[in-house]
């Protein structure tokens, strides 16, 4: 059953979202503003804003034109790509893509906790484990625009995994099957800063 619900995830994914081939070597250039909040190469120092080196390209390029057209809220964007095209936002993303990604360290206290969603979820609560779609090491499915998360802030993971839990006003562009918002309901704040913090120093 996991792997039939992992296969039509993979379909989903690879079929939801089509984008031009990015040039990473223009999109160097291009990500010049970005690199104020992520950092030159991607790799932000500020736990709020994401790392976005070594980040899928099919997945960075989804979330540019969900911020551009306001489907994805990050108020922190507002504007920021208004004037970029289609090519824009693929180079841009082609360029994070292509940049090697850091890894930071979780929290001793919770990790075990963490390790455990991560690898295993929770049948009781029925959560699937995150190893499905990010794979084991955090690395994602980059062909079907599943992200990478190994190494992420362990800050910016726990607020994506609460605003997808929100009822209203949340994160809700994870696609029609809302796999994320459903998952994010069933996990608490305890599983959510453990999962966070283990994610954070996963490579």
């Amino acid at each position: 059953m996991n792997k039939l619900i992992v296969s039509l995830l993979l379909t989903v994914g690879i079929s939801g979202f089509a984008h031009a081939a990015g040039d990473a070597a223009a999109g160097q250039a291009k990500a010049a503003v970005c690199g104020a909040c992520h950092g030159p190469d991607g790799n932000s120092m500020a736990p709020n804003f994401p790392k976005l080196a070594g980040q899928g390209e099919r997945y960075l390029t989804k979330q540019l034109h969900d911020i551009k057209s306001g489907k994805r809220q990050v108020l922190e964007m507002t504007g920021l790509l208004t004037n970029l095209s289609d090519q824009d936002l693929s180079d841009i993303a082609a360029y994070f893509a292509s940049q090697k990604g850091s890894v930071g360290a979780a929290d001793p206290k919770i990790v075990a906790r963490g390790e455990a969603l991560f690898r295993g979820g929770n049948l009781a609560k029925g959560l699937p484990a995150c190893t499905g779609c990010h794979s084991p090491n955090g690395a994602g499915n980059a062909a079907a625009g599943f992200p990478h998360l190994g190494g992420q802030h362990a800050q910016y993971i726990a607020k994506q995994l609460t605003d997808f839990r929100k009822e209203e006003g949340g994160r809700n562009n994870d696609g029609d099957t809302m796999t994320m918002q459903t998952i994010a309901k069933r996990l608490s704040d305890e599983d959510i800063a453990a999962v966070s913090s283990y994610i954070q120093g996963l490579h």
